[in-house]
């Protein structure tokens, strides 16, 4: 059988609910071998996501704070901790089919993680892995989370990277879970960033890593 990779894009704003219902349909298409893979890039309202791990011991704020902020709390399945995602931060969910690649967790999120290390050479900074904490760090600040699930070797969830996003979010929780390191963003390093030559990147540095090609 060939195989089939397609790419979903949005430019617009889209809801954490909304997403998690278009990578539902994903892997159900993916499950269904329509695709080898779906890969869909996107940027989310302000939303806090918590993960298998847990994670609202962490959130630093009141409920009734976060309503007039209008940030969701939201509980999903992917592995990690509690973390945030909105403007300014680009988000991507691989749909794929580990077994036409390799059945690996491990490799596959090595792969996610050279993804961004790869993007970020590109703007002269040097992305690092963390062996105690998976993501991309810069200067001991994390500027990419990582939580990822894998059913049937399907894989969801994915990657978050800070670009331009408003870091008063992450003062109010303790993002992963973590206290001793810092957050940071593409911004703090490069200026004049331009999203979509970013987002360009980003799914070419994607098909380098995991040798495929989106349609």
């Amino acid at each position: 059988m060939e195989r089939k990779y397609k790419l979903q894009y949005y430019k617009d704003l889209v809801p954490y609910t909304e997403g998690l219902k278009l990578q539902e349909e994903a892997f159900e298409a993916v499950k269904n071998k329509e695709y080898s893979g779906v890969f869909i890039l996107l940027q989310h309202k302000p939303v806090y996501t918590i993960g298998k791990g847990g994670g609202r011991e962490n959130i630093l704020r009141s409920a009734e704070f976060l309503k007039s902020q209008n940030i969701d709390v939201v509980d999903v399945t992917r592995g990690g901790n509690i973390t945030f995602h909105g403007p300014g931060q680009i988000v991507f969910y691989p749909i794929l089919d580990l077994t036409l690649l390799k059945k690996d967790a491990h490799w596959y999120v090595d792969n996610l993680e050279e993804v961004i290390i790869r993007v970020l050479k590109n703007y002269g900074v040097e992305g690092t892995r963390k062996p105690e904490y998976r993501g991309v760090w810069v200067d001991d600040k994390k500027i990419s989370a990582l939580g990822i699930s894998v059913k049937r070797w399907i894989t969801g969830h994915g990657v978050s990277f800070n670009v331009n996003v408003d870091k008063e979010y992450f003062s109010w929780i303790n993002p992963c879970g973590i206290t001793e390191f810092g957050i940071t963003s593409l911004e703090d390093y490069v200026s004049d960033i331009d999203m979509e030559v970013l987002n360009k990147q980003i799914i070419s540095s994607f098909e380098e890593v995991f040798q495929i090609k989106f349609q």
